[in-house]
């Protein structure tokens, strides 16, 4: 906890963005640092580890509200790790829908560009497609 760095420092050495860190102190994601005489936040140790644990999360895709339940959950080092696994369970579901979501996206479009004949935008068979689904 001896590491007394600004922001813009906890920034660079997480590659998070200034108005992110704010935002995820905002929605209590992140705690509040102390500050200075000045008023200048000031960063820890602390900091640094639960924003890189915060900003992998984020990378894997986990929602706001499952990484604050990974952070909950990850101050009680002798539970059971099985309310974790829930989580991650969960959200591989997600991922599996969402490239099924996408399988069938790619399978439509390609639909549409197959039966384009290349021809002119007035005869274009993707530009009638979505014309004719916003419909």
């Amino acid at each position: 906890m001896a590491m007394d760095i600004s922001i813009g420092e906890l920034a660079r050495r997480t590659g998070v963005k200034v108005p992110t860190i704010r935002y995820y102190e905002q929605i209590e994601l992140m705690p509040l640092p102390p500050r200075t005489g000045g008023q200048q936040r000031r960063y820890n140790t602390e900091h640094v580890t639960r924003l890189k644990f915060i900003r992998h999360a984020r990378d894997l895709g986990f929602e706001v509200d499952a990484i604050r339940e990974l952070l909950a959950l990850s101050a009680k080092p002798n539970e059971s790790c099985t309310q974790i696994d829930e989580i991650a369970r969960r959200h591989i579901a997600e991922i599996e829908q969402r490239i099924m979501d996408l399988v069938t996206l790619r399978a439509e479009l390609q639909r549409m560009v197959d039966e384009c004949g290349c021809g002119h935008v007035s005869e274009c068979r993707v530009i009638e497609s979505l014309s004719f689904s916003a419909h």
